[in-house]
């Protein structure tokens, strides 16, 4: 309901705000009544309707309207305001765009100097009225899968243009650069849409003032423009996820003297990073991903002493990690994974006390971890599939900030160290396949927060503590992902693991200089599950929750309290010298989806309350000394005899033996269909009916033989005592 006290009497008003005011419904029609009004803000509301149809086409006065996130419909032809010949700004972006069937013929009377009109568009070709506009200064007209080519005559017929938003869109062809220099042009996005060929190599010269250029995701191919460096006002480039090739212009490290932000993310650039002729003094972020650079990291690099941003994965970069990194104390992420990365991480990253992330995952990083390195404020290690060797001792010891703590796949000794237990925050914990000894220490318990460990592939030995039953991992009234959502989780979220390691650096768009620094990089992590190694991110990561301990030495008892863990979605203990029965606790994880027990020396039954975990996929028990039936049910008949294999005393399906040792019976296999189907159906009935009606008496005959010879054995070894 649109509540406002009496609008429509203050006949006279030229100002009217109402945003942020949760108001409801259509404009009112008394609306119309308010023709000296001049500007008119409703912006930020629910309000609804047409615009088509509102009373706003009858301010004749108005000069700026505000009508951005409401679900008003307006058509992109702004036909409505044709009549409007006062109105100089408008701005109705976050609302349903629509194109119109009819085109119009007729010439608005307004000339705009500002139109946004950005998301939701359902697409058609750019408005025609904007043919007719001189004056504007603003332009945004993104998200609206709008079709057609670079509308380079926007550009020439209006000289005062500032700002041009054209992104998300389906525009295709050549980026078409105007007949003359735009002096004031400071902004220009046309990322995410089907531009191709090659970036003009005038650019610079026709857009020497801009301060944003945003050239991404779209099929530039060719070299990157030596102009762009004519550009000593640009502060964000941004030309990722194109087909670029060649190096970096040498006058564009040379002239962009304002440049912040530098993205080149997923194109085919070579050669070294920079040269010795390097001014980017200003540069606080460079994004060069998935490239194919080479040789070191440039020492002309150091020149940018505020730098808070250094990504530099999946390239071909090599030589040692530069001490003089640890100098720069805005560093905030360094992230280099799946390079060629030699030698020690240089103590001077003990002085990185701004640190929060630091990904070197996949190179060749050799020696200990400094002692001194701890930095407050870090929340992701990555320093798996390394070289790194000896024992922990304090690193990360004051890191009372961590989340992810990557380790694995390095050549690392000793104990795990107990003060890891005093990483409050500490909610992915990867330690395996490296060299550790001793006990799981009992505090990982005080870690209320895990989601992910993995100890796997190490020498723990001694018994498994108990309290491992940790909150995180118990049922909550919150922030429970559904078992279907992990099992089918979108393609950017989970994904398999290359040979040549994960493309560590997700999409990342350049920003308006006003706008602040892009989002990091998305959390991701390495976890086994159903036989199978995954990287995990986004809403699949926070919903995934596992414990893997497997190939190590650990002894004992496997602890009930493991039962407790009823939001654990995969669980593995298999090679270990684990003994006794399979906890019957097992049945409250309602959300395991993989177990494995296999390799150990468990024996007794297969509890039947597990038939009843629904969401298990996966589950291996094979080579234990299990005995007894395999409960029935159609889920465990699934799992395949490999789950079960190694278990002499163990019979019954999906194992080809019965409790007698011969085969259990299996239907047999369907026979080709025939011109008389439901004769042959009929006659295959009756062969399965007969062959089965067979087996089940000479199994129960055996059975019952059996039972017999084993009484009168048992009655002979009394006597003979």
């Amino acid at each position: 309901m649109f509540c406002i006290p009496r609008p429509c009497e203050f006949v006279h008003l030229r100002e009217l705000y109402l945003s942020h005011n949760n108001l409801m419904g259509t404009l009112p029609s008394c609306f119309a009544k308010l023709t000296s009004l001049r500007v008119l803000d409703v912006s930020s509301n629910k309000l609804t309707g047409d615009i088509s149809l509102s009373p706003v086409k009858s301010l004749i006065s108005i000069q700026e309207l505000r009508l951005s996130n409401n679900h008003f419909k307006i058509p992109v032809s702004l036909e409505p305001f044709f009549n409007l010949s006062k109105l100089k700004r408008f701005y109705g972006e976050n609302n349903q765009i629509y194109a119109e069937t009819e085109s119009h013929s007729s010439t608005p009377k307004f000339q705009l100097n500002t139109i946004m009109l950005s998301c939701c568009g359902d697409g058609g070709i750019l408005p025609e009225f904007l043919h007719h506009q001189h004056d504007l200064q603003k332009v945004d007209l993104s998200h609206n899968n709008l079709t057609g080519e670079f509308p380079n005559w926007l550009l020439e017929n209006n000289t005062k243009l500032e700002y041009l938003v054209l992104a998300n869109n389906s525009l295709a062809g050549l980026l078409q650069l105007p007949n003359h220099s735009l002096m004031g042009l400071t902004t220009l996005d046309i990322s995410h849409n089907l531009f191709q060929g090659h970036i003009p190599k005038e650019i610079g010269e026709y857009l020497p003032s801009l301060k944003s250029l945003n050239l991404s995701r779209n099929a530039f191919d060719g070299s990157i423009p030596s102009s762009i460096g004519d550009m000593n006002s640009l502060e964000s480039l941004d030309l990722s996820f194109n087909q670029l090739s060649g190096k970096i212009p040498e006058h564009l490290a040379e002239g962009c003297t304002s440049l912040q932000l530098l993205v080149l993310t997923n194109n085919s650039i070579q050669g070294q990073i920079f040269s010795t002729n390097f001014n980017l003094t200003n540069l606080l972020r460079l994004q060069l991903d998935s490239n194919n650079f080479t040789g070191r990291i440039p020492d002309s690099l150091s020149k940018a002493s505020n730098l808070a941003g250094l990504y530099l994965s999946d390239n071909k970069i090599s030589g040692g990690i530069p001490s003089w990194l640890g100098n720069i104390s805005s560093l905030e992420d360094i992230v280099m994974p799946y390079n060629r990365l030699e030698g020690p991480i240089p103590l001077e990253f003990c002085q990185l006390d701004n640190l929060e992330v630091l990904d070197l995952t996949g190179n060749n990083i050799s020696g200990s971890l400094p002692s001194c390195f701890s930095p407050p404020s870090i929340t992701q290690v990555h320093l798996s599939k390394n070289r790194l060797d000896g024992q922990l001792k304090e690193a990360f010891y004051n890191s009372f900030s961590l989340v992810t703590l990557d380790l694995g796949y390095n050549h690392l000794d000793g104990s795990i160290p107990t003060w890891i237990g005093g990483l409050s925050d500490l909610t992915y914990l990867t330690l395996s396949n490296n060299n550790f000894e001793g006990e799981v220490p009992t505090q990982l318990c005080r870690l209320n927060r895990l989601r992910l460990v993995d100890l796997s592939h190490n020498n723990l030995f001694g018994h498994l503590p108990p309290c491992l039953d940790v909150t995180a991992l118990h049922d909550s009234d919150h922030d429970i992902v559904s078992p279907s959502s992990i099992s089918m989780p979108p393609v950017d979220s989970i994904s398999m693991p290359r040979t040549d390691g994960p493309i560590s650096m997700p999409p990342t768009t350049a920003y308006a200089p006003d706008s602040g620094p892009p989002m990091r990089k998305e959390e991701t992590v390495e976890f086994r599950t159903k036989n199978n190694s995954y990287f995990y991110q986004g809403k699949v990561l926070t919903g995934m929750s596992g414990i893997d301990l497997s190939c190590n030495k650990l002894t004992g008892l496997i602890p009930q309290q493991i039962g407790n863990l009823t939001r654990i979605r995969t669980l593995n203990l298999s090679h270990n010298n684990f003994t006794g029965p399979i906890p019957p606790t097992f049945a409250k994880l309602r959300q395991i989806e993989s177990l494995d027990l296999s390799y150990n020396n468990l024996n007794g039954k297969i509890p039947p309350q597990l038939v009843e975990l629904y969401t298990l996929s996966f589950f291996s028990v094979a080579h234990n000394n299990l005995s007894g039936n395999i409960p029935k049910s159609t889920q465990f008949c699934t799992y395949g005899d490999s789950g079960f294999e190694g278990n002499p005393l163990l019979y019954g399906l999906p194992l080809s033996k019965s409790c007698d040792g011969t085969k259990s019976p299996t239907p047999p296999m369907p026979r080709a269909s025939t011109d008389n189907g439901e004769d042959n159906d009929l006659f295959d009935m009756e062969i399965f009916y007969i062959s089965f009606t067979v087996s089940y008496i000479i199994v129960l005959l055996r059975y019952c033989c059996s039972s017999i010879y084993k009484s009168l054995l048992a009655t002979v070894m009394v006597l003979s005592c």
